[in-house]
């Protein structure tokens, strides 16, 4: 589950990585470039509410790899068009298959973790690496043929397909009717709506420095898309240790705690990127990627405790739909920098966490729900 995660995340990330060749090869501005960001969000943003819904009713394990092959298709042929609507149109297909994949994902997941933070930390990691690769996996296909050689970059989609069917195959949950296993318990609704406020605070810093961080850094310190690169490759990179460590910790501190504390880190981080000059920004992209990873896979079990009853919604929103929605703030930050300066567009990102952190204050921690595990076939 975690290879196959990390196989559909690329394609997250690649929207974003693709950003400065866009930029580069077709002159863009940067607000149509954000426009690409927003193409791959918008989509993914309304229906994965539907999917979380759905999921809640059935089990549709097939639904896994075939997200995963449209998630990989939408990315793979956005650089073959070269009219702007037509590009759109392929990435927001992309993002209708990671829409598709992340509520089923996360509920057959957090089954077979038998609901702990660290089976889910180990999830969740999955799903960063393949944000951390997506970048060198982008840069070392453009370098080969630019653009039109994208179609190489639905690989990572059949390797996700295969996995996914393997991890379905081998750990099907058998539930009657074909209905998933049902937990005990009152969803909390006014909680998980504080969640998921802060969520989308983070997730708008989070897609916002990936369509930006790339091109800021290369302004700041020079050296090019090598420079770019390698600070996109920090910013997703920290998810490799931030994500294993949130679960860690939680378990030792509680979830609500860690997840407090990451935001508190975020401000001072982002604030660093945006002030500190030189090759200092690094350490700061660096930080930023610690406070915004550590409590990545604590907000899915928050949300999923919190709605007891709805898990496949509840995943659908804090691993999804507060993800993707980011990206509908891409537009207004790319204008912003077209007005004024990339540095300028970017300091609203320093007010975010902080709002995040506004929000999470006086709420409890939820009690965990016990979830049967699921039960290998008899062969």
């Amino acid at each position: 589950m975690s290879l196959g995660h990390a196989c559909v995340d690329v394609y997250q990330g690649a929207v974003a990585a693709l950003v400065p060749f866009f930029v580069a090869e077709r002159a863009y501005s940067y607000a149509a470039a954000s426009g690409i960001v927003l193409a791959a969000s918008l989509l993914s943003s309304v229906v994965q509410p539907l999917f979380g819904a759905l999921t809640d009713r059935w089990e549709m394990p097939w639904l896994l790899p075939l997200s995963a092959l449209t998630a990989g298709s939408g990315v793979a042929l956005s650089g073959v068009f070269g009219s702007y609507p037509l590009t759109l149109a392929a990435v927001a297909v992309s993002g209708i298959g990671v829409a598709a994949y992340h509520p089923e994902a996360a509920r057959a997941a957090r089954a077979v973790a038998s609901g702990g933070n660290t089976g889910m930390g180990w999830f969740s990691l999955g799903g960063n690496v393949g944000f951390a690769l997506a970048p060198l996996l982008v840069a070392a296909v453009i370098a080969m043929g630019g653009l039109h050689a994208s179609p190489l970059l639905v690989v990572p989609a059949v390797a996700g397909a295969a996995l996914c069917a393997a991890a379905v195959r081998a750990s099907r949950v058998r539930a009657p009717a074909g209905r998933p296993t049902e937990s005990s318990g009152r969803d909390d609704w006014p909680s998980f709506l504080r969640l998921s406020g802060a969520v989308v605070c983070r997730s708008v810093v989070f897609v916002g420095l990936s369509a930006f961080v790339s091109l800021y850094v290369r302004e700041r310190v020079g050296g090019g898309d090598v420079a770019g690169t390698a600070a996109l490759c920090v910013l997703y990179a920290g998810g490799a240790v931030g994500t294993v460590l949130g679960g860690r910790l939680a378990d030792r501190y509680g979830r609500v705690a860690v997840v407090r504390r990451a935001y508190a880190l975020t401000v001072l981080a982002v604030a660093g990127v945006v002030l500190v000059p030189g090759p200092a920004v690094y350490l700061f992209v660096a930080l930023t990627s610690a406070g915004l990873y550590v409590p990545f896979s604590l907000h899915v079990t928050l949300g999923q405790d919190f709605l007891p009853g709805r898990v496949g919604t509840a995943s659908g929103v804090t691993l999804g739909l507060t993800v993707s929605v980011g990206g509908l703030a891409a537009p207004a930050l790319g204008a912003l920098a077209d007005t004024t300066s990339l540095r300028t567009a970017l300091v609203p990102l320093v007010v975010l966490p902080a709002l995040g952190g506004l929000l999470l204050r006086g709420l409890r921690e939820p009690a965990p729900v016990r979830q049967s595990a699921p039960r290998l076939p008899v062969r």
